[in-house]
């Protein structure tokens, strides 16, 4: 479960733990600082959940109008519709609306889940895309070239504990 704190920034009021949206509403408007009047703005703070969640809060940034909303969007999206939010708000400067955008199809990026741009070359040679090589020839290919070359196209970042190398179009 996944786990978020509201930290007033009125320095005489204490914030509330919550995890699910009910909880957040029930509490957000019951806080009063240290003089009894009511406490108007409050940081979202991320604090306990799967580190993909982390990163998806981190590139979308948490705030009271989007919370609720974000929650929501958690449960839903699946890890891959989370990876690609990630590579394309964080590395590629995409913007992202969470109420009317399918990440999956909405960004114009290609990601690829490869350990390194090594491995990223054996697997493009592998389908073809240096068209048909014949056998004899399979042991002359320099991968080390290839992967310089697709360095300088892609670009990589770990997501979730696992490598991805992507290309923002």
């Amino acid at each position: 479960m996944t786990q978020f704190y509201a930290q007033p920034y009125d320095m005489s009021a204490t914030g509330f733990y919550f995890e699910d949206a009910a909880t957040y509403k029930a509490k957000i408007n019951s806080i009063r600082n240290s003089y009894g009047e009511p406490v108007e703005e409050f940081e979202i703070q991320f604090i306990n959940g799967e580190l993909i969640d982390v990163q998806v809060c981190k590139a979308l940034g948490l705030y009271q109008s989007n919370i609720i909303s974000i929650m929501e969007k958690l449960e839903e999206w699946s890890d891959s519709a989370k990876a690609h939010i990630i590579i394309a708000v964080s590395e590629c400067g995409y913007d992202f609306d969470i109420e009317h955008d399918d990440p999956e199809t909405y960004f114009d990026i290609t990601i690829y889940q490869a350990e390194n741009f090594k491995d990223l070359a054996y697997e493009f040679v592998e389908e073809g895309l240096f068209g048909d090589i014949p056998e004899h020839l399979e042991h002359y290919i320099d991968y080390d070239a290839i992967a310089r070359d697709l360095s300088m196209d892609y670009g990589e970042a770990t997501i979730d504990g696992c490598n991805i190398i992507y290309r923002c179009h």
